[in-house]
Formats: structure tokens, sequence, C-alpha cells
């Protein structure tokens, strides 16, 4: 798979036509303060030309919501300045202010630094906003910037309910009441039909709350937390702690590095109940229809005891069901119906000790497989890994040190600057040149796991354009396995490999290739992912709301994931897709969007 984002080559100092440089005697505060003077006078002013004038021509701005109420990313001075042209006279920036902590030189090779730095601003009488820049060395000694990013923080009159703007007054007796008939909704609708209470529907809800959006979160299983609980036993994160904080509640400094799955689904149970999210269980959303000349919906929910409540003006209807809706993947093969063993879906496993005494057969080579195959042999199971097409695989130890150092680490940056610094790279700049050297340095790290993998004949790749796992998961959310001791597994014959031939047919007992090779089952695990997220709003919503929908994920020509966290296409409508880490960030700029609907203060958007 390819991939073409707009973007530059990187900035070297040999691009940039500098033969040596060293930061000693830089003073780093002066020059990005008399940058940031000029770049704030210039924006006050509506400056356009002084504004292009302290940036490079290869050079890139990324803007969420602040700017251009949207996800954008320009590359090249050019599409900045129509940008500017077309957005500016709109806009009243002022209050700008540059901040002191965090500036200072970054040189991550030795053919490549910035100089990095923070700085706040206000976006009229709308909101206040953040901004990261990052200065490169000229040949004739000035800086000019090669990145700026701009985030849309607050709306100025609707500021979240935290810290002094807590609720001060002492409640005797009567908080449970309150909060019974505040959830049960009895004599009015919520705002904001939230369809899943995954993590990504409880941040969600809790941004709702703090910003006064009445919100509901119906989940079709018994107990929040039950989307982690249910899955297969031997599930855990693969993503550090570090990155996988929730916003306004963070984990215990005790909490392991890496969360089985049953622990985090007894902290999101308990989240819900901290943050007072209201949370509706045991029911599901089975319609909703749109009232397009009211731009509000129709909604019905059903209770697994056969209650029914049917609300008539939801004014936000959110599906954060999970990773491409949660519909399984499930590819067809002759012969199916004659097999003889069980059949499952990756998202129907369970205990591995179900199947003591079987052979078992995984389809599938990305981490659910390596996850469940792991898990097999770990319980004595017989299993084998069928691999269908190459994958990209990265020791969680070697990418994380590469990947989250400084950034989400023990020590390292508070979440929500690392957040920030993270959303600072543009994917045109990660795609054209430094994701590859940062997969680069991760095989070398894991050169001892890449070559006994490929000593035993599974097949290897380095990710689109040899980017690593970053634009697998941007793009489709699958290709990859975050190594956490399932490829020494393979590479020891633990977990026993077929990838030398296409599958062809089931048989009654087992599998048949099309190289004649056959390979007996009692069980066959389809670790093949999950479909497209529109098939949930397709059921729920019908054909035509489905047919006009954006896709729900997988990135534009900008390098932005289109339709999670903003316009689906349809009034109302929403997905929100992602790891727990961006539910964490864009749940913010999904909450923001819809106040500022709410409030008469939104768009239009820069599209």
């Amino acid at each position: 798979m390819t991939l073409n984002l707009e973007g530059f080559p990187l900035p070297t100092l040999d691009h940039l036509g500098i033969s040596s440089f060293s930061p000693e005697g830089v003073d780093a505060k002066k020059i990005a303060s008399d940058w940031f003077t000029q770049f704030a006078a210039s924006l006050e002013a509506r400056d356009v030309d002084g504004v292009l004038n302290l940036f490079v021509t290869e050079s890139y701005w990324r803007d969420i919501l602040a700017l251009t109420w949207n996800f954008r990313t320009f590359a090249g001075t050019h599409k900045i300045k129509q940008f500017l042209i077309d957005r500016l006279p709109t806009l009243q920036l002022k209050a700008f202010k540059l901040r002191d902590e965090y500036l200072g030189i970054q040189q991550p090779y030795p053919d490549l630094l910035w100089m990095s730095f923070f700085f706040d601003f206000e976006v009229g009488d709308i909101g206040t906003a953040s901004g990261i820049g990052r200065l490169i060395p000229q040949v004739d000694g000035s800086w000019k910037a090669h990145c700026v990013f701009t985030n849309l923080e607050d709306l100025k009159e609707f500021p979240e309910k935290v810290g002094f703007l807590r609720n001060q007054e002492p409640n005797h007796g009567l908080w449970e009441s309150q909060r019974q008939r505040e959830v049960a909704f009895e004599d009015k609708e919520p705002v904001a039909l939230i369809v899943g209470g995954g993590q990504g529907g409880l941040e969600i809800a809790a941004r709702f709350k703090m910003l006064d959006i009445p919100s509901l979160v119906v989940e079709k299983n018994a107990r929040i937390g039950d989307s982690w609980r249910n899955r297969y036993k031997a599930l855990c994160l693969h993503d550090p702690v570090w990155y996988d904080q929730m916003p306004y509640l963070p984990f215990p400094p005790n909490w392991p590095a890496y969360s089985p799955a049953a622990k985090l689904a007894g902290w999101l149970e308990y989240y819900a109940e901290a943050m007072e999210i209201n949370t509706w269980t045991s029911c599901e959303v089975t319609k909703a229809v749109l009232d397009e000349a009211n731009k509000t919906w129709s909604v019905t929910v059903q209770f697994s005891d056969g209650r029914r409540r049917n609300f008539k003006s939801i004014k936000h209807l959110i599906f954060a069901t999970g990773l491409k809706g949660n519909q399984p993947n499930m590819p067809s093969y002759p012969g199916m119906d004659s097999f003889k063993g069980q059949i499952l879906h990756s998202s129907q496993h369970n205990l591995a000790s179900d199947h003591l005494g079987k052979k078992v057969v995984v389809i599938g080579a990305c981490t659910s497989g390596h996850d469940i195959a792991s898990d097999y042999y770990l319980n004595g199971v017989d299993v084998t890994m069928y691999q269908r097409s190459s994958t990209y695989i990265m020791s969680t130890k070697a990418g994380w040190d590469v990947l989250f150092a400084n950034l989400y680490a023990e020590g390292a940056l508070p979440t929500d600057l690392a957040d920030r610094v993270n959303a600072s790279f543009p994917l045109g700049f990660m795609m054209n040149g430094f994701a590859q050297r940062a997969t680069d340095t991760i095989a070398q790290k894991d050169e001892h796991i890449l070559d006994g993998l490929r000593q035993r004949g599974f097949k290897l790749n380095t990710g689109i354009n040899g980017t690593g796992f970053g634009m697998l998961a941007w793009t489709k959310a699958s290709g990859y396995y975050l190594d956490v001791g399932a490829s020494q597994m393979i590479i020891d014959g633990k977990i026993k490999l077929k990838n030398d031939s296409l599958l062809q047919s089931f048989k009654e007992t087992g599998l048949k290739f099309e190289d004649g090779s056959e390979l007996p089952a009692d069980v066959v695990v389809f670790a093949t992912g999950f479909g497209d997220a529109r098939q949930i709003i397709r059921k729920i919503c019908g054909d035509d709301v489905a047919n006009k929908c954006n896709p729900a994920w997988g990135l534009n020509e900008e390098g932005e994931i289109v339709g999670s966290w903003k316009d689906m296409g349809i009034p109302g409508l929403w997905y929100a897709m992602g790891n727990l880490a961006m539910d964490r960030f864009h749940s913010k700029h999904l909450a923001l969007q819809i106040k500022a609907m709410e409030e008469n203060l939104f768009g239009p958007r820069y599209s």
C-alpha cells in the first residue's frame, strides 16, 4: 500500500545549505521572542505578507478548530497564504503570549534540528487557543518557521466547570436523588445521545458534563466496562499508561504500564461513577430517524427486559461504538458449512482453555491474531497462525523508547502538553522522512526479533512507504503487531506458522490451500479485524443516512483523519473512533464543536 500526502523533504542542514551548526551560544529565547513578536503583530494587523515572510517556503500550518472550525493542514506557503487570505478577515486574533517553559532547541538527529516553543492567543470573543511553533536556521543566520500548530482550547463564555469553577455549594442528603433524576431523563431529553459506553463514549460524556451539555450514554452490555471485560481473557493493552490517560481523572501512580483488559474495565466503571456520567446499560439504540427540517433525531432505545424509551428531539447522535463500529469482518470461504469444527471471529473468542486438546488455527497475523495465538500456546493448546499477507512488527520496548521518548513516558511532559506536541507534527512531515528514520531506528533495536522471524519464514514489511505502524493505524487501523512476546513464540516454533499458500477452502476436518496442502483443525479463529464503521450507522439510521455519510476513518490528502470527531456529512451525526489517547484529545474537540453550535458560536467550517 502506498500513500501520498502533501509534504516536503526533511529540513536537514544539508537541505538548508548549512554545512555545520552548533546550538552553543544560540540565544533561543531572544530568537523565538523576536520572531513571535513579528508573528503576533502581523496576525493582529491581518498582514498576510508579513506572516509569510516569517516562514520558509517548505513549511506547514496545522489548525484544529481555532482558525478553521475544522481539522486542516496547509503545506507550503502558497496554501498557507490562501488560508490566511480567506480566514484572517473573519477573525480577530489577539492577546498573543509566548510561553517561557519548554522553549529551546531540539535536535532529534545530528543533521536535523529546530527551535520549539508554546504560545497562547485569543480568537476574538469566541475562544482561547494555544499554539506550537518550530523554527529552523537559515544560511544567513536568521530563523524562520517550518511548522506552526494552532488548537482551540476553550470557549470564552463557556469554560469547563473544573477547578475554581467547580460546584462550590454543600449538598446535604440531596445528591443521590438529584443524580437519579438526572440519569432517568424522565421529564426532559438529552441534547446529545452517545451510542456506546466504552472509553470513547465515556470521555465524550465527561467533556459534555464539564460544558453543561446534557448527555446520555447508551450501552448494550450489562455493565460499563463490559466492552473490555467480555473480550478474550488474555487481552492486555499494548500502549503504555502514560499514553492512555483519561481526561480529568488520571490513572493512579501505581497503575501498571500495560493495562490488562479486565483491570481497565473496572476503571471505566469507576470513571463513569466518579465523573457522574449519565449511563443506561442493558439497552440498545435500535432506530434513529433524522428530521431534516428540524435537524433533530427521533431515537428508540430498547432495553433487554422489554422496556422501550422513545426520544423525539435528540440534537446530536454520536456513535462511539469502537474500532470500525465493532462490526466483525468475517471472510467467506467454500466449505465453511461442511466444517465439523468450530468457527469463531476474534470478537467471539474468550478462553483458550475452552479448546484444550484441540487443534486451533488462527487466521490473521496482526495484533489480535498474535494475542490469541499466544494465549493458546500458554494454555497448552496446539495452535497454528495462518498469515495471509505481510505484517509490520515492532516491539513495544523498542518502539515506545523511540516514538514516545520525552513525550509519553515516566517524568516526561504533562499529558495535555504531550498531546499537543504529538498533534503538532503534520503527517505530511512525518511521511516524508521523519517516520522512516524512526522506523529504521526501531528496526535496529529489534534486529534479533526481526531476523528470527525472517528465518522462520514470517513475512514482514516496514509499513506504508517505510513509515512503520503509525500510518497503518491512521489509514486502516490494522496491519501491524506491537510485540509483547508472541514474536519469540513464533521464532521458537511454539506458535506454528503457515503462510506459503493461499487458503482455498474448508474441509470437514480442516483447511485446504491452493498448493494442495492441508491443515487439520478443530477450531478456526478469524482474527481478521472489523468492517466499515458505517455498518452500524446503516443498521440504526438506515441506508439513506449511511450512504450520505463520510467515511469514519482514513486520511485525506492533507493527512487529516476523515469523519471521526468532525463533520460526517449529516447534521447532528458524529462518529468517534480511536485509541485511548485519541479519545482523550479529540473528545474535547468534539465537545467544543457541539457546545459552539448550541450557543450559536460555531462556524462556518473552512473546507
